[in-house]
């Protein structure tokens, strides 16, 4: 029984050496999240499934689909979900010319982005109208430029909602209260989920609407944090977690070449997450509950007060973590608009982009593991073992 979800049925599914939990965390990166698909293929395919699933944005649109449903099930949903939003609007015809080179293609999925932008995608999001510019302030159309029912249609389809909140896997979605700008996650063992808290966490502004939910209005999370990293770790427990780090936009980047290019790093810096900062603040946490532990051990119970043996328990508790980094590294011709250039061609490559890394990460079997080690973190990228 997950102590966390007391609802939860007993889990037996086997884990890799030293593991007792498995954690799968998805970035925010709209278009760009057929890669985190992609991931959850090969992870499948391994026989590897989550205990817990976190996401922001589409991260947390993927989370859901996985989470909320049978693992039989889960990749055939995945793939109805992006061929649903992939699909071309009714009357527009296939690509006309052979697509050969970085320039033919950057001009190809310059022209998806732009339809995106003017006709929306497939069960997904479509123009508001009227327009906002031309609404009245107040009204349900003024304040975002496309709308989000068609979104809500297609995660009723997709996502078994009763399935979600009594599984045995975990599921989190971050997103930002507009009020307060709080951040908050929505988790199955404190909140019921609906299709509403999913679309809450990818209500990226001005594009989508703010969703209402009980007395507060919330927004993409990824305003805040495009990675629910922290909230796993926050969670850990003393868990010999195994996590999969599934990242959309990449830190590290070439230098810009041209305006595309600055365009297109400036977006990579702004979302790529803040995994290098989570966790080095949990290597320095780590090692100071550590020392903390030692201290306790060298001073009498009695001696302490209740705090202090409170703080001795929890020191006493502490989990391991590896933590396997998977990024996408975007291709030549992508450009700024690479998260909502919604072309089925790009959805494809995203995809393939996914299963490749995922399937090179698991080759490496001695990373596929939790053992002690100093600081309580292990991080493997397949990506920075490529460069030596």
């Amino acid at each position: 029984m997950d102590q966390d979800n007391p609802a939860a049925p007993a889990d037996t599914r086997a884990r890799p050496p030293g593991c007792t939990r498995i954690a799968l965390v998805l970035q925010g990166g709209g278009a760009l999240g057929a890669y985190q698909a992609g991931v959850y293929q090969a992870l499948h395919e391994a026989g590897i499934e989550p205990d817990f699933v976190a996401g922001v944005s589409i991260g947390a649109i993927n989370g859901a689909i996985i989470a909320g449903n049978a693992p039989e099930d889960r990749l055939d949903r995945l793939h109805r979900f992006w061929d649903t939003i992939t699909a071309r609007p009714a009357g527009f015809p296939a690509w006309p010319f052979p697509v050969d080179g970085d320039e033919p293609r950057r001009l190809m999925n310059t022209l998806a982005a732009g339809q995106a932008m003017m006709f929306g995608q497939p069960g997904f999001f479509a123009p508001q109208f009227p327009n906002p510019w031309l609404s009245p302030r107040g009204a349900s159309t003024a304040t975002s430029l496309y709308d989000t029912a068609p979104l809500r249609e297609t995660l009723r389809g997709l996502v078994d909602f009763e399935l979600l909140n009594h599984n045995a896997t975990r599921y989190a979605a971050g997103a930002v209260a507009i009020r307060s700008g709080n951040f908050r996650f929505f988790d199955t063992t404190t909140d019921v989920i609906g299709p509403e808290h999913v679309m809450a966490s990818g209500a990226l502004p001005p594009a989508f609407p703010m969703v209402r939910i009980g007395d507060d209005c919330y927004w993409d999370g990824g305003l805040i944090s495009n990675t629910p990293l922290q909230h796993v770790l926050d969670h850990a427990g003393e868990a010999r977690l195994l996590t999969f780090q599934v990242d959309l936009f990449s830190s590290r980047g070439r230098l810009p070449r041209d305006m595309m290019d600055v365009l297109s790093r400036e977006k990579d810096i702004r979302y790529s997450s803040r995994t290098r900062m989570v966790t080095d603040l949990y290597k320095e946490r780590f090692h100071a509950q550590r020392l903390l532990r030692a201290l306790f051990d060298k001073v009498p119970d009695e001696a302490l007060s209740a705090e202090e043996r409170a703080l001795k328990s929890t020191c006493a508790r502490l989990p391991e973590v590896t933590l396997l980094h998977l990024i996408y590294e975007q291709a030549a011709y992508e450009g700024q608009a690479k998260d909502y250039e919604f072309s089925a061609i790009s959805m494809r490559e995203h995809w393939a982009a996914g299963l490749r890394d995922t399937k090179a990460t698991l080759a490496h079997r001695n990373w596929i593991r939790v053992a002690d080690t100093p600081g309580g973190l292990a991080i493997h990228d397949i990506h920075r073992a490529a460069m030596g």
